[in-house]
């Protein structure tokens, strides 16, 4: 990180409705166990009130936001301070990292293991590359961004997408970077009128930015488009389930499975 480099502060924040979910994946991640390094949200309203919530009761340099389903392999928090590391050498100011989201080109970035689907999804980027959204499942964000996620928007949809525009509207820096974890969803049938509610919302805020594409819808200027994609996405629902797996399944086996039962040894070939 160069000899003048501070090593940030990192802590984690989730917004959790399943003591049980959360119990058998997030905090069985070693790197949210240290004393004070999780915060939990309850009851939050909104995904992005809870989220601004997390902002005001930690105090890290950075906070990563992620899902109560996520498992961070051993060795995780060192991957993620190589990124930062890499990131912050070309872009001092940069504001936010990703997991897993849609680059400016348009390619579904990764590598993030997703028990809905059944594999790894997503190409492993060599370096940083500018994001146009993220999956909600894991948003890394930098305090002196100044960013805040948006309290008017509504549910628990698209404020991946949201927050990165709001980085590239204002000129700063959002990436997507190789964090590999373990997403151990439940499948996804349809998009019920709760995503609709959230596609709106951004649709009409975003209408100078558009299109926007994330990854489960490109949100365009005109409504239609969200018509037809509802359409498809329905109608595939019996070629995609026989991909899910267990979720109930210890993501622990799925990330040995992956070849990332500990990050550690990567980390360090990283960081030498």
């Amino acid at each position: 990180m160069g000899a003048h480099a501070v090593t940030p502060s990192i802590q984690f924040c989730c917004a959790s409705n399943s003591d049980e979910v959360l119990n058998a994946n997030l905090l069985r991640s070693p790197a949210v166990q240290v004393p004070g390094a999780l915060h939990v949200e309850r009851g939050a309203p909104s995904a992005a009130i809870a989220a601004n919530r997390g902002l005001d009761a930690t105090s890290a340099d950075v906070i990563v936001f992620l899902h109560q389903d996520v498992y961070l392999p051993p060795g995780w928090d060192l991957i993620l301070r190589a990124r930062i590391a890499e990131v912050a050498a070309a872009d001092p100011d940069w504001a936010l990292l990703g997991a897993s989201g849609v680059a400016v080109g348009g390619r579904v970035s990764g590598p993030v293991w997703t028990s809905s689907l059944g594999s790894v999804v997503g190409f492993v980027p060599l370096h940083p590359v500018p994001a146009q959204s993220f999956d909600e499942m894991l948003i890394v964000l930098r305090r002196a961004s100044g960013l805040r996620f948006d309290p008017g928007q509504p549910g628990w949809h698209i404020y991946g997408a949201d927050i990165v525009t709001q980085a590239r509207a204002a000129g700063k820096g959002a990436y997507l970077v190789s964090l590999p974890c373990i997403h151990n969803d439940k499948f996804h049938g349809v998009l019920g009128a709760d995503f609709d509610e959230c596609y709106a919302w951004f649709r009409q805020k975003w209408a100078s930015m558009l299109p926007v594409h994330t990854n489960v819808a490109r949100i365009r200027r005109s409504p239609i488009h969200r018509w037809r994609e509802r359409r498809r996405y329905n109608q595939s629902i019996d070629l995609r389930r026989p991909w899910a797996v267990d979720p109930n399944r210890s993501p622990l086996d799925y990330a040995r499975l992956c070849g990332w039962s500990d990050l550690t040894p990567a980390a360090a070939a990283e960081t030498t």
